[in-house]
């Protein structure tokens, strides 16, 4: 397990970067922490540009990346986020995060690098993959299984026994009937409703869900 003592590098600074600082925030505060100066951004230096966001500096990922730094990569594009961490050294030492306020049992297998948000409710028996985001009052039911790469926007519902390859996204408020198969390289529009299940890569939307690209 990462050493909770090192500083945290949150990769990526766009908004749901900013998300992640307050959720480490919240975290810090519940265990009686004081945050300042016990984490970073840092960005790919294509995009790098020093500055400071809420009181916290930017870095170039190249200059820090061999640091004794947790990382976590907050990146919704599941795509993104395995290139990321596929050009990451082997040595990195990757942080879970999870909100104070998300409700899991013990029986929840969570991979490395994961980020869960506030209002996020596991039930029983779930195992999901490396760098899993589960956002916003995302719910999943029990006996759920899933590749590595998953991303729930706000408000997904995911229902008992399901089963998802990598790299798979689900929009805002969009809903999955259980025991569903989902294929890797999908995305699911936001307040799609899939019942049926997706064995082939693309973008599905509606209600019911159908293949659009």
């Amino acid at each position: 397990m990462p050493d909770t003592n090192l500083p945290l590098c949150i990769i990526g600074a766009g908004g749901f970067g900013r998300e992640v600082l307050c959720l480490y925030i919240d975290i810090c505060r519940q265990q009686g922490k004081e945050y300042k100066g016990t984490v970073i951004f840092a960005e790919e230096d294509a995009f790098w540009k020093e500055r400071t966001i809420m009181d916290t500096p930017v870095l170039a990922l190249s200059a820090i990346r061999n640091e004794p730094y947790r990382f976590v990569i907050a990146i919704g594009n599941p795509n993104v986020r395995r290139h990321i961490a596929d050009t990451m050294p082997t040595s990195t030492r990757w942080a879970t995060l999870i909100h104070p306020s998300a409700i899991m049992s013990d029986w929840v297998t969570l991979g490395t690098g994961s980020i869960i948000c506030a209002g996020v409710i596991l039930t029983c028996n779930i195992s999901l993959g490396r760098h899993t985001h589960l956002n916003l009052n995302t719910t999943v039911g029990h006996d759920m299984t899933a590749g590595d790469f998953l991303t729930t926007a706000p408000g997904v519902a995911i229902s008992g026994n399901c089963s998802f390859a990598d790299n798979v996204y689900i929009g805002s408020n969009a809903a999955i009937r259980e025991k569903t198969t989902v294929a890797g390289n999908v995305t699911i529009g936001m307040g799609a409703i899939v019942v049926k299940d997706i064995f082939e890569h693309g973008i599905y939307a509606g209600n019911p869900a159908r293949k659009i690209s």
